[in-house]
């Protein structure tokens, strides 16, 4: 019955008391934002709501790299949430919005390459701006 209601419609998660794994994964497939009405969160749950929203990470209780990973494929600037950066949740952010280079704590070659050739506006962030880099940004 609670399932079907979510199926009709992701924010009756809100009024279900007792909540499975599959109703929340349902309503957060739907609306991300949901997550924040989720009891018990599951990594399963949790990379289900940051596929539909990226800066729902900020609801996330315990963040993977795998959460953070599909948050900024997502949303790039989901990047300044991660509590962890890596390279390789970093670069997938710039190439997503090449702005979440302002939220990069370690900035390296390739990031910034990358970030430059989304969008190159955001040469003002890159603090090593090599000529690759100027070329790839238009300069």
């Amino acid at each position: 019955m609670c399932l079907a209601a979510v199926r009709q419609n992701g924010n009756a998660l809100r009024y279900v008391k007792e909540q499975s794994a599959e109703i929340c994964r349902e309503a957060v497939k739907q609306y991300g934002s949901l997550l924040e009405f989720v009891k018990k969160q599951t990594p399963e749950i949790c990379l289900e709501a940051v596929k539909n929203d990226g800066y729902v990470l900020k609801e996330v209780n315990k963040q993977t790299p795998e959460i953070c990973l599909a948050a900024v494929k997502q949303d790039g600037l989901a990047l300044e949430l991660v509590k962890e950066q890596t390279p390789e949740i970093c670069l997938a952010a710039v190439k997503q919005n090449g702005y979440a280079l302002s939220h990069v704590k370690k900035q390296t070659p390739e990031i910034c390459l990358a970030a430059v050739k989304q969008n190159s506006h955001v040469l003002k962030y890159v603090k090593e701006q090599t000529p690759e880099i100027l070329l790839a940004a238009g300069k």
